[in-house]
């Protein structure tokens, strides 16, 4: 699976609102573009999205701004996708393009299944919290890949 780029920049606005959020601090939308380098146009879009899923709250005027609506160990990553992807679930076979029907399953539908939960299942128990700990480490250059995950490409948009 990959993550489409609304994905990409709800991730990185609730990242922003996660690190602030401990201030009480209400941040403006042109504040988190500059500082997650999102585009500016997006940022109104994937916040509202946000506060419609609950996971934000919006504070109007020349004091408001955004803030997370719950703590960000209470967050999962999943809800942040889930709240601009939707469904994050694959309703098209793997072997024949389409959908899947119970009474003619492909050989690779009950493993892909598997492997489709066990995926959601590792986004849920990943909170905001724990993104913003890796991500201050990864900043700080001190934040280690595991043994056991690849390391990503290089290329661009990526920290190198």
């Amino acid at each position: 699976m990959e993550l489409g780029r609304r994905a990409d920049y709800a991730i990185r606005a609730a990242v922003d609102l996660a690190r602030h959020h401990e201030s009480d601090e209400r941040r403006k939308a042109r504040a988190i573009a500059e500082e997650m380098d999102i585009p500016p146009s997006y940022v109104p879009q994937i916040l509202a999205e946000l506060v419609r899923a609950e996971l934000a709250i919006s504070v109007a005027g020349r004091d408001g701004g955004y803030r997370l609506a719950r703590p960000v160990d209470q967050v999962s990553l999943v809800e942040v996708i889930r709240a601009v992807e939707g469904d994050l679930r694959s309703t098209v076979c793997p072997l024949r393009g389409g959908p899947c029907r119970w009474d003619d399953v492909c050989a690779v539908h009950v493993p892909w299944a598997r492997a489709q939960h066990a995926m959601l299942d590792e986004l849920a128990e990943t909170t905001l919290a724990e993104l913003v700990e890796i991500d201050t480490a990864i900043d700080a250059g001190t934040y280690e890949i595991p043994s056991d995950v690849a390391r990503p490409p290089k290329g661009p948009g990526r920290r190198n």
